[in-house]
C-alpha cells in the first residue's frame, strides 16, 4: 500500500523500480547457461531478462566486468525513459552503455552525452568492446575531430560526445546550403550522462554560431574611467552582490569624465559604463574567470573546470577583456543559436543518469517531463556525514579547516578539501605548506591533469585540494590500509549555492560500500549567506569562534533554500522569454529543409516571378536554375534570422523599461514585438527573394559569385554565452538609476 501511495502522490524519486529489480533477478537464471557458450546469441528486447543476461555476460567477457543487479535496474530505468539516479562509484558509465546498447536494438540512433570531451572519449573507447560484442557500433567525436571524422561517428549506432559539439555541429547544419554538408541526423535518443549538471546547471547557456565583425573600441575607455571609482562613495553594491550602480556622486563624476553628457540620455553609453562597472566591481579573477595565454578563461561555476569555449555576451565579454588590459576578442553578429534546453528538447526520447537527481526532479519533470528513478547502491553506504560545524568569521573557519587538515593527516588517512573557486584553493595550498604539507591542487587552471589527480585521491597520506569539479566521472579507489583509517575523508570549505553541488562533494567518499567522512565548516561570513540570507538574525560564536547555536544549521540551510529558489526561477524566466524564439525557429527551419532538400525555392519563385522564371528557363539549364533559386532564399531565410535574433535580443535588453513606461508584463510586451517582427521576417524573406531573382545574374554556371547582396559572413566561429548572472543591460541600468537620473527622467 506504501509503494502504491508513493505513485500515487508522485513524489520525488517515485518511479516504481520493482519491476526492473524482477527482471534483473531473472537474468541471473541465464548466467550459468550462457557462460558455457562459445558464442553469445543476438539480443533482442522481446526478452528483456534475457537481454540483461547476454549483456551481462558480454561485460564480463570483454570488460571483465559482471554488471551487479542494480546496474541492470540502472540500465532498465533508462531504457523505460527515466533519469536514474546511482550514486557515486556505483558504474553509471556501464549501465548507460548497456540501456545504449537496447535503444539500438529497438531501431533507435542513441546520442550519449556527456559534459566534456574528455568523457566521451574515455567511455567510448572503455564500452568499444562491449558494443562490438553487442553487434552495436559507436563512436565518439571532440573539438578536434575534422568535418569527415564527424560524419563518420553520427552515423554510428551510439555517437558519445559533449553537449557543445553536438550543439555546434548543429548549428553549423542550420547554415548549410547543399544537402551534403549536413552532418547531424535526425534526433532520435539523448542518454545524458550527468544529467543534472547538463539538464539543469547548463540548461540556458546559449550556444551560438557568430560571423565575423569588427570588434568595438570604446571599452577601455569605459573600464580605465571605472577604475577611478571607489566603492561606497561613487558607486554601491546590493545585498546579494548582483547588481552594482552609481551613485549620484558617481553618475556626476562619470558625466563629467565625459565631457559634460548626461548619461540617462544616453542609453549606448550609460551600457557600456554599466558593463565595465560590472566587470570592475562584481567579476573576480581566479574566481569567475582566468587569464591564461593572453585572454580570458571563464569559469564553469557548477563545475570548478575552466568552461571552453564559453564567454559573456560580447560588451561583457570585452568590458572584461579591457579590464585586464587584453586585446579584445573577436566578436561578430550572433547568425544563430540554441539552448542546451532546447537542444535537448529536440529528441523525441530523453534519459539520463546521475548521482543527484531527486533534489532537481521538479525542474526535471517541468522542462523536459522526466521522472526520475533512485537505483539501490549495491553496497549500503557507510561514510559518517558529521554536521556542519559553523564560525562566525571566514578567518576563524579558515584557520579551523588547516588545523583539521593537520589532525587529520597525522592519522595518514588521506583528504579531499573542496573549495569553493580557485582562489579560495590557491590559498588554502598555500597555508597548508607554511605548515610543512605537500597537497595536490586540482582546480581550473590544471584541468588537463583532473583525471590522474582525483585517482590518486584515496592514497595514504594524500592530501588533495579541489575546486567543486571534484573528478566527476572518475573513482577515487582507497589505497592499501585506508580503509583500516577510516577511508577518504572529505572536507568542504563551505556550502555551494545548490545542496546537490555539496551531495556531489559527499559523494565522492563512501564508494561501493567504501568507509569514509565528510564534514562542511561554513562560515555566516561567506557569500552564500550574505547574499542570501543578509536579514537573517544571527547567532553568537563562542570565545573559539564556533558557532554552536541551533539557529546556525537553519540560517545555512535558509540561505541555501533561498538560493536554490533563486536560480529556478532564473532557470524558468530564461525560458520563458526562448520559448517563443524556439518555436519560430522550429517553423523556419521547416521551411528552410524544404528549401534544401527539394524544390520549393523554386516553384515558389515560379509563381511568384512567372516572366522572369520562363525568360531564364530558356537560357539556362532547369537543374541550375533550380539551384540558383535555392541558393537565393536560403541566403534570405538565413539573413532575415540573424537580423530577427538581433533585433530580438534589442527588444530584450530593453523590456523592462518600455513595459514600465506603459505598465505592461514583459513578458507579454516580448511576445507582443516576437509575433509582430516574426511575421515581418517572413515577409521580408519573400520579398527580398523575389527582389534578388529579378536582379541577380544568372548563368550557365548559376549564380554569379560577385552578388553582394548574397555574400555571407567571411568566417565563422563557435562558443557559449555564459549568460550574464546579473541580468540583462537594461535591467541593470534601471537598477542603477539614481534619484539624480530618475528626476531627470520625471522633468525630461
Amino acid at each position: 500500500m506504501s509503494r502504491f501511495i508513493k505513485n500515487l502522490l508522485d513524489r520525488p524519486g517515485s518511479v516504481n523500480i520493482a519491476p526492473f529489480q524482477r527482471v534483473a533477478t531473472q537474468a541471473a537464471g541465464h548466467e550459468e547457461r550462457l557462460k558455457a557458450l562459445d558464442e553469445l546469441p543476438r539480443p533482442s528486447l522481446d526478452d528483456l531478462a534475457g537481454f540483461c543476461a547476454i549483456a551481462r555476460e558480454a561485460a564480463r567477457r570483454t570488460l571483465d566486468m559482471r554488471p551487479f543487479d542494480v546496474q541492470l535496474v540502472g540500465a532498465l530505468a533508462l531504457l523505460s525513459g527515466n533519469v536514474a539516479e546511482m550514486a557515486t562509484g556505483e558504474g553509471k558509465t556501464l549501465s548507460g552503455a548497456i540501456a545504449a546498447a537496447g535503444h539500438v536494438l529497438r531501431g533507435k540512433r542513441v546520442h550519449v552525452i556527456s559534459v566534456n570531451d574528455y568523457l566521451a572519449r574515455r567511455d567510448a573507447e572503455w564500452m568499444g568492446p562491449l558494443y562490438e560484442a553487442l553487434g552495436v557500433s559507436v563512436g565518439w567525436i571532440s573539438q578536434s575531430s575534422t568535418p569527415e571524422e564527424r560524419r563518420e561517428a553520427y552515423g554510428r549506432n551510439v555517437l558519445y560526445a559533449s553537449v557543445s559539439e553536438i550543439g555546434f555541429d548543429l548549428l553549423r547544419d542550420r547554415m548549410a546550403t547543399s544537402p551534403g554538408d549536413v552532418i547531424v541526423p535526425e534526433p532520435s535518443v539523448a542518454l545524458i550522462d550527468e544529467a543534472d549538471s547538463v539538464l539543469v546547471d547548463e540548461a540556458r547557456v546559449p550556444l551560438v554560431l557568430a560571423g565575423a565583425a569588427d570588434p568595438g573600441v570604446h571599452a577601455p575607455e569605459a573600464a580605465d574611467l571605472v577604475r577611478r571609482l571607489s566603492r561606497g562613495y561613487h558607486y554601491e553594491l546590493d545585498d546579494q552582490g548582483r547588481n552594482v550602480f552609481l551613485t549620484t556622486k558617481g553618475t556626476d563624476a562619470v558625466e563629467k569624465a565625459l565631457g559634460g553628457i548626461n548619461l540617462y540620455e544616453s542609453p549606448e553609453v550609460l551600457t557600456r559604463v554599466n558593463l565595465a562597472l560590472h566587470a570592475h566591481a562584481l567579476l573576480t579573477r581566479d574566481v569567475d574567470y582566468l587569464v591564461r595565454d593572453g585572454r580570458i578563461q571563464l569559469v564553469n561555476q557548477s563545475r570548478g573546470r575552466v568552461a571552453t569555449l564559453q564567454r559573456w555576451p560580447d560588451g561583457l565579454q570585452a568590458a572584461v577583456e579591457a579590464k585586464e588590459a587584453l586585446p579584445a576578442s573577436q566578436t561578430g553578429e550572433v547568425l544563430d543559436s540554441i539552448t542546451v534546453q532546447g537542444l535537448i528538447r529536440r529528441y523525441p526520447e530523453i534519459c539520463g543518469m546521475t548521482g543527484t537527481a531527486v533534489a532537481v526532479e521538479e525542474q526535471l519533470r517541468e522542462f523536459y517531463g522526466l521522472k526520475v528513478a533512485v537505483i539501490p547502491s549495491n553496497q549500503p553506504c557507510i561514510r559518517v556525514d558529521e554536521p556542519d560545524r559553523v564560525y562566525d568569521t571566514v578567518p576563524a573557519k579558515e584557520r579551523a579547516l588547516v588545523e583539521e587538515i593537520v589532525r587529520v593527516h597525522a592519522t595518514g588517512r588521506p583528504i579531499l578539501i573542496g573549495t569553493l573557486d580557485v582562489s579560495e584553493s590557491e590559498r588554502l595550498a598555500d597555508d597548508l605548506r607554511a605548515e610543512g604539507l605537500e597537497c595536490a591542487v586540482l582546480n581550473a587552471k590544471n584541468d588537463a591533469e583532473e583525471a590522474a589527480i582525483i585517482a590518486g585521491a584515496g592514497v595514504r597520506g594524500t592530501i588533495t585540494v579541489s575546486t567543486q569539479m571534484a573528478g566527476r566521472g572518475t573513482d577515487i579507489r582507497l589505497g592499501e590500509g585506508v580503509a583500516e583509517l577510516g577511508g577518504l575523508y572529505v572536507i568542504g570549505s563551505g556550502r555551494h549555492a545548490s545542496s546537490r553541488l555539496d551531495d556531489q562533494l559527499r559523494g565522492r567518499a563512501g564508494r561501493q560500500g567504501d568507509p569514509g567522512g565528510s564534514v562542511f565548516l561554513v562560515s555566516l561570513e561567506d557569500a552564500l549567506i550574505t547574499h542570501y540570507a543578509p536579514d537573517e538574525a544571527l547567532p553568537k560564536a563562542d570565545d573559539d569562534g564556533v558557532v554552536r547555536h541551533k539557529r546556525a544549521a537553519y540560517v545555512v540551510g535558509h540561505a541555501q533554500r533561498v538560493a536554490e529558489g533563486s536560480n529556478l526561477e532564473i532557470h524558468r524566466n530564461t525560458w520563458r522569454y526562448t520559448r517563443l524564439l524556439e518555436l519560430q525557429r522550429a517553423e523556419v527551419l521547416q521551411q528552410r529543409d524544404r528549401v534544401l532538400h527539394g524544390d520549393a525555392a523554386a516553384d515558389a519563385l515560379a509563381r511568384a516571378c512567372p516572366e522572369r522564371w520562363s525568360e531564364l528557363g530558356e537560357q539556362v539549364d532547369e537543374s541550375v536554375l533550380k539551384e540558383a533559386a535555392r541558393q537565393i532564399v536560403l541566403f534570405h531565410l538565413d539573413r532575415g534570422w540573424t537580423e530577427y535574433l538581433g533585433f530580438m535580443s534589442d527588444v530584450r535588453e530593453g523590456i523592462h523599461l518600455r513595459a514600465l513606461g506603459h505598465k505592461l508584463a514583459p513578458l507579454d510586451e516580448f511576445h507582443r514585438e516576437g509575433v509582430a517582427a516574426y511575421r515581418k521576417l517572413l515577409e521580408d524573406v519573400e520579398s527580398r527573394s523575389v527582389e534578388t531573382f529579378e536582379n541577380a545574374t544568372i548563368t550557365a554556371d548559376g549564380l554569379t559569385p560577385s552578388d553582394g547582396d548574397l555574400k555571407r559572413p567571411s568566417a565563422t566561429w563557435t562558443y557559449l554565452v555564459q549568460e550574464n548572472p546579473f541580468g540583462d543591460a537594461f535591467t541593470r541600468a534601471l537598477k542603477s538609476l539614481t534619484p539624480k537620473g530618475r528626476r531627470r527622467q520625471e522633468l525630461g
